[in-house]
């Protein structure tokens, strides 16, 4: 299977499956395309009609670039057969009963009371609370005991807002690191924060023990204070500002990214990339708002085909920027072509629910931060184990052969067969598919595919 597409000026093919891409001159991107379902002699009559008015292709130039094309198909660089569908079950198995990474939900709420809040302003729809030290060292433990052969295991601090659970994180981290030797494991951790409460405390604490740092920040001032406000209605733009360009710095401009969510009222989110270089953040994130189709913040159809120009646009900028000397990260732009996740991830996924779990503040386990407060999906507990086989069955059989509808995709190897949280909570099943998402995806890898190749042509 192949994908082809134009963009940048460039005429990109894509081989699905052994994952080449190519960078060719228009006869052979029309070749390419009429290549499988078509005889030499009705490929070469129509490339020399195509052609003609320019005069600038002869028979001999159609063979050979023939014969180069289906060289490339005896190499398994072109519509090389996809193999990977009957070992999909039998990758994810293999790591059955292995868990990597905890979300620790160390506080069930939030000194913000942002509108779209997917966990209900951190109290995912049930109590505000926040995790003893108890509940936290016990998921450690859980963790270590259930991570088999694995040497370095990840945990997330998460909310609601975890600084305003901050001591507990702090003693937790000191707890790891003392067993770290004992055990025979590293602990890698990331921290999520709105930057409220960010302090020198916070920031010297996060240099020392966390690997990265994800700052919550929706770009401009209009934009951010429209959601992002505390419990009397003020926005928080001003306050966490100059608390993020401090850690940032701190931090020299690495180990972090800045997270923005877009959604109905500013699908122009590429302004808001702008503003956050202009404050000097060069790590950044913006993702769609996923929320019900019919709240006010949901972006419209019309809202995506705004979105779709503005990834290219801000492909087009981020090489600019290149060219100048100045620059910047896009998390849904950094793909390696060349190495990138291996087969099993390409194939199984994020690991929701098998690999990752979250930890609620009194210790019930869930697929993920975005399943926490649906009961249903409560997988058991760190204190009497995992006891909820059916839906962590579900869960293990999710890879991106058991959606119909990823199976003839381009992008199947890329997303992995998407999120299981967007897909359920668009179409009630983990193995639907959410399309929107789905379609940005594909804009998204797209322009990602482009940004490397326009490199590898610029010598970068």
């Amino acid at each position: 299977m192949i994908h082809q597409y134009q963009l940048g000026g460039y005429n990109i093919v894509l081989d699905v499956c052994s994952g080449a891409v190519h960078v060719v001159d228009p006869l052979a991107y029309d070749m390419i395309s009429m290549f499988e379902d078509h005889p030499y002699a009705e490929i070469q009559a129509a490339m020399l009609e195509k052609y003609a008015a320019e005069d600038a292709v002869t028979e001999a130039e159609i063979r050979r670039c023939y014969d180069q094309i289906c060289e490339l198909k005896e190499a398994g660089q072109l519509f090389a057969p996809d193999t990977f569908e009957p070992i999909a079950g039998d990758l994810k198995a293999k790591s059955a009963g292995v868990i990597k990474a905890l979300c620790l939900h160390v506080a069930h709420t939030c000194n913000l009371n942002c509108s779209y809040c997917f966990a209900s302003q951190g109290k995912y729809h049930g109590e505000r609370a926040i995790m003893s030290f108890e509940v936290g060292k016990r998921a450690l433990d859980f963790l270590v005991e259930h991570s088999g052969t694995r040497h370095n295991l990840e945990v997330d601090f998460f909310g609601g807002e975890p600084l305003m659970n901050f001591d507990v994180v702090k003693e937790l981290v000191v707890y790891a690191r003392s067993i770290e030797k004992e055990v025979g494991k590293h602990f890698r951790f990331t921290l999520t924060t709105n930057g409220m409460l960010i302090d020198d405390d916070v920031i010297d604490f996060a240099n020392k023990e966390m690997s990265n740092v994800v700052l919550s920040l929706d770009g401009r001032k209009e934009v951010h204070d429209r959601f992002r406000v505390d419990y009397a209605g003020n926005g928080s733009w001003e306050r966490i500002v100059p608390k993020f360009q401090k850690l940032v710095a701190a931090r020299e401009g690495k180990n972090y990214y800045m997270r923005g969510t877009f959604t109905h009222n500013n699908p122009d989110f590429l302004n808001d990339i702008k503003q956050m270089l202009d404050l000097g953040f060069t790590e950044l994130s913006m993702e769609p708002v996923v929320c019900a189709p019919d709240d006010p913040s949901a972006l419209t159809k019309e809202d995506q085909e705004l979105v779709m120009g503005q990834y290219e646009e801000l492909a087009e900028l981020m090489l600019q920027r290149e060219r100048e000397g100045k620059p910047f990260t896009f998390y849904h732009y950094m793909i390696d072509l060349s190495g990138g996740p291996c087969i099993y991830k390409r194939v199984s996924g994020c690991g929701s629910g098998t690999e990752y779990m979250a930890v609620t503040p009194w210790g019930d386990l869930y697929p993920c931060h975005q399943f926490v407060g649906d009961e249903k999906f409560r997988l058991g507990s760190i204190f009497t184990g995992l006891d909820n086989s059916e839906v962590q069955n579900e869960f293990a059989a999710c890879n991106v052969y058991a959606k119909p509808e990823c199976r003839d995709c381009w992008a199947r190897l890329y997303c992995s067969g998407g999120c299981a949280a967007n897909a359920y909570h668009a179409t009630g099943s983990i193995t639907g598919v959410y399309e929107a998402g789905c379609d940005l995806f594909k804009k998204r890898m797209e322009c990602a595919i482009m940004l490397a190749a326009a490199r590898a042509a610029e010598g970068r």
